[in-house]
Protein backbone atom coordinates (compact mmCIF):
# COMPACT_ATOMS: atom_id res chain seq x y z
CA UNK A 1 0.00 0.00 0.00
CA UNK A 2 1.05 3.52 -0.33
CA UNK A 3 -0.24 6.37 0.90
CA UNK A 4 -0.31 9.76 -0.76
CA UNK A 5 -0.98 13.22 0.52
CA UNK A 6 -0.38 16.98 -0.96
CA UNK A 7 -0.62 20.05 0.55
CA UNK A 8 0.59 23.48 -0.51
CA UNK A 9 -2.44 24.39 -2.53
CA UNK A 10 -4.55 27.56 -2.36
CA UNK A 11 -5.61 31.13 -3.63
CA UNK A 12 -2.78 32.83 -6.31
CA UNK A 13 -3.37 35.94 -8.30
CA UNK A 14 -2.72 35.03 -12.07
CA UNK A 15 0.99 35.39 -12.72
CA UNK A 16 1.90 33.88 -9.18
CA UNK A 17 3.53 31.36 -8.14
CA UNK A 18 2.66 27.95 -5.88
CA UNK A 19 4.70 25.08 -5.07
CA UNK A 20 2.65 21.51 -4.26
CA UNK A 21 3.60 18.75 -2.06
CA UNK A 22 3.37 15.21 -2.20
CA UNK A 23 4.43 13.32 0.92
CA UNK A 24 4.37 9.28 0.03
CA UNK A 25 4.77 6.34 1.77
CA UNK A 26 6.17 2.78 0.70
CA UNK A 27 9.63 0.88 1.13
CA UNK A 28 10.23 1.65 -2.85
CA UNK A 29 9.63 5.01 -3.91
CA UNK A 30 12.87 5.12 -5.60
CA UNK A 31 10.90 2.80 -8.04
CA UNK A 32 7.82 4.49 -8.64
CA UNK A 33 7.03 6.55 -11.09
CA UNK A 34 5.50 9.63 -9.68
CA UNK A 35 3.21 13.03 -11.13
CA UNK A 36 0.54 15.27 -10.68
CA UNK A 37 -3.21 15.63 -12.21
CA UNK A 38 -5.16 17.96 -12.13
CA UNK A 39 -9.05 17.84 -12.53
CA UNK A 40 -11.16 21.18 -13.63
CA UNK A 41 -14.63 21.75 -12.61
CA UNK A 42 -16.59 19.64 -15.39
CA UNK A 43 -13.71 18.37 -17.09
CA UNK A 44 -12.20 14.60 -16.75
CA UNK A 45 -8.68 14.40 -14.90
CA UNK A 46 -5.79 14.84 -17.09
CA UNK A 47 -1.43 14.81 -16.63
CA UNK A 48 -0.02 17.69 -15.70
CA UNK A 49 3.58 16.55 -15.25
CA UNK A 50 5.42 13.12 -14.25
CA UNK A 51 8.65 11.53 -13.23
CA UNK A 52 9.79 8.29 -14.10
CA UNK A 53 12.08 6.24 -12.43
CA UNK A 54 14.68 6.64 -14.48
CA UNK A 55 14.46 10.23 -14.62
CA UNK A 56 12.22 11.22 -17.50
CA UNK A 57 9.95 13.35 -17.25
CA UNK A 58 6.89 14.18 -18.56
CA UNK A 59 4.93 17.68 -18.97
CA UNK A 60 1.11 18.36 -20.40
CA UNK A 61 2.21 20.79 -23.57
CA UNK A 62 -0.42 23.74 -21.07
CA UNK A 63 2.45 24.38 -18.79
CA UNK A 64 5.51 23.83 -20.33
CA UNK A 65 8.21 26.22 -19.54
CA UNK A 66 5.95 27.18 -16.58
CA UNK A 67 5.54 24.09 -14.09
CA UNK A 68 8.43 21.58 -12.59
CA UNK A 69 8.14 18.05 -10.83
CA UNK A 70 10.90 16.92 -8.78
CA UNK A 71 11.41 14.36 -6.33
CA UNK A 72 13.32 13.57 -3.52
CA UNK A 73 13.57 9.84 -3.11
CA UNK A 74 15.20 10.17 0.29
CA UNK A 75 12.31 12.09 2.00
CA UNK A 76 9.85 10.33 -0.42
CA UNK A 77 8.52 13.44 -1.79
CA UNK A 78 7.28 14.66 -5.28
CA UNK A 79 6.62 18.74 -5.98
CA UNK A 80 5.46 20.28 -8.55
CA UNK A 81 6.95 24.11 -9.05
CA UNK A 82 3.71 26.47 -10.84
CA UNK A 83 4.96 29.50 -12.19
CA UNK A 84 3.03 32.27 -13.99
CA UNK A 85 -0.49 30.80 -12.96
CA UNK A 86 -2.97 31.33 -15.07
CA UNK A 87 -7.06 31.06 -14.01
CA UNK A 88 -7.17 27.84 -16.52
CA UNK A 89 -4.69 26.51 -14.22
CA UNK A 90 -7.42 26.44 -11.39
CA UNK A 91 -8.35 22.47 -10.47
CA UNK A 92 -7.95 20.24 -8.13
CA UNK A 93 -4.20 18.78 -8.17
CA UNK A 94 -3.26 15.30 -7.03
CA UNK A 95 -0.78 13.11 -6.96
CA UNK A 96 0.15 10.11 -7.98
CA UNK A 97 2.28 6.96 -7.93
CA UNK A 98 2.70 3.95 -10.14
CA UNK A 99 4.14 0.80 -8.96
CA UNK A 100 6.60 -0.59 -11.53
CA UNK A 101 4.89 -2.47 -14.12
CA UNK A 102 6.65 -6.01 -13.01
CA UNK A 103 5.35 -5.56 -9.63
CA UNK A 104 1.80 -5.10 -10.95
CA UNK A 105 1.24 -1.59 -12.15
CA UNK A 106 -0.97 -0.04 -9.41
CA UNK A 107 -2.01 3.38 -9.61
CA UNK A 108 -1.77 4.66 -6.11
CA UNK A 109 -3.87 8.73 -5.91
CA UNK A 110 -3.44 11.25 -3.04
CA UNK A 111 -7.32 13.16 -2.32
CA UNK A 112 -6.22 15.96 -3.97
CA UNK A 113 -5.44 19.90 -3.18
CA UNK A 114 -7.38 22.69 -4.48
CA UNK A 115 -5.28 25.79 -6.37
CA UNK A 116 -7.79 28.50 -6.99
CA UNK A 117 -6.08 31.44 -9.33
CA UNK A 118 -8.26 34.29 -9.55
CA UNK A 119 -8.17 38.03 -9.30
Amino acid sequence: QVQLVESGGGLVLPGGSLRLSCAASGSIFSRYAVGWYRQAPGKQRELVARFTSDGITTYADSVKGRFTISRDNAKKMVYLQMNSLKAEDTAVYFCNAQVPPIMGGVNYWGKGTLVTVSS
